[in-house]
């Protein structure tokens, strides 16, 4: 399914010519050719400007690169455990007698 078979466009065209009449195709193939031209033009002409645009600015259309990340810490000290109780600097040894 998808493709056209030649029984398939003869019928189109019958159809075609039932509906418009054989003096209207004509006239209709050509607007719809004329309009194909246009639309040509046109993809042409903006492709045209965005390249004319990129040279006038001088930077290319690519994606700019990615940031630089920092380079990774080398200290030597490692980080609490997380949720768990830490005693006070200086906290060492100390009791407390207040109940």
């Amino acid at each position: 399914m998808g493709s056209l078979g030649g029984w398939e466009i003869v019928i189109i065209i019958g159809v075609l010519v039932l509906l418009f009449g054989a003096k209207k195709l004509p006239d209709m193939a050509r607007s719809v050719g004329q309009s194909a031209r246009v639309f040509k033009g046109e993809m042409k002409g903006m492709k045209n400007d965005d390249e004319a645009e990129a040279k006038a600015t001088g930077t290319p259309q690519a994606a700019p690169p990615p940031a630089q990340l920092p380079p990774p810490s080398t200290s030597s000290s490692t980080p609490p455990p997380a949720g768990g109780s830490t005693p006070a600097p200086g906290a060492q040894g100390r009791t407390d007698t207040t109940a």
